[in-house]
């Protein structure tokens, strides 16, 4: 796991001005919702024999570590930066009683090792409930994402009711359906515009669209 953080020069950043009229100002936040065609991905998935949710994981968690404005957060110090990638905080829903706990996984670029490793680490903490935080030791670098595979949801908005300094992405994603004989998938990221416009995150759906269309 990459853990190197580094600390952005806000008197040389560009986006200096933004962060502060966004973060200490307007305090803005946004969600942006869109459907990605992951037809060949799922055709492909089942071909294979393999399990959607890692899958889908791998392709979010490829394309948020593609931006560095996905992977922005203030140190120990307080000071502001981005880590050299970020890992996966997720939800494991237990049908029992019908709660959830989440865990983190280790990142890895390479296919095959993400999905190994998040299904094994999928396996080992199933079956921990009564908490929130299944998985000890949660790193600083990650990205939370998680799923509602009840619905095709045409839109998720999210916010919190106090002040915090959480400037990751919160990525939700629904259940697949098909149309017009492709099949789509809805997206939600919520975002803090400190950090990134709505290029930014335009162009983070965009990298996850392609990333899914090879994939395999």
């Amino acid at each position: 796991m990459n853990t190197q953080f580094h600390i952005i020069d806000k008197s040389t950043w560009e986006r200096s001005i933004y962060f502060d009229y966004y973060y200490t100002q307007i305090k803005c936040k946004y969600n942006l919702n869109a459907n990605l065609d992951i037809t060949h991905l799922v055709e492909a998935q089942k071909a294979c024999g393999l399990r959607f949710f890692p899958i889908m994981l791998y392709v979010i968690l490829k394309a948020v570590n593609q931006h560095k404005e996905f992977r922005m957060s203030f140190n120990e110090e307080g000071q502001l930066g981005y880590w050299e990638e970020v890992v996966p905080c997720y939800t494991l829903f237990h049908p029992e009683n019908k709660t959830f706990t989440d865990i983190w996984s280790e990142y890895s670029a390479d296919f095959e090792t993400f999905y190994q490793t998040v299904v094994s680490d999928m396996a080992q903490y199933r079956d921990v409930t009564g908490v929130i935080k299944a998985r000890p030791g949660q790193p600083a670098n990650y990205c939370p994402v998680s799923c509602l595979p009840w619905l095709s949801f045409t839109s998720f908005a999210q916010d919190t009711y106090s002040e915090n300094s959480l400037l990751f992405p919160l990525i939700k994603f629904g259940k697949y359906f098909k149309t017009n004989g492709r099949i789509q998938i809805p997206v939600s990221v919520f975002v803090s515009h400190a950090v990134a416009d709505g290029y930014h995150t335009c162009k983070l759906m965009n990298d996850m669209q392609e990333i899914a269309e090879c994939v395999f």
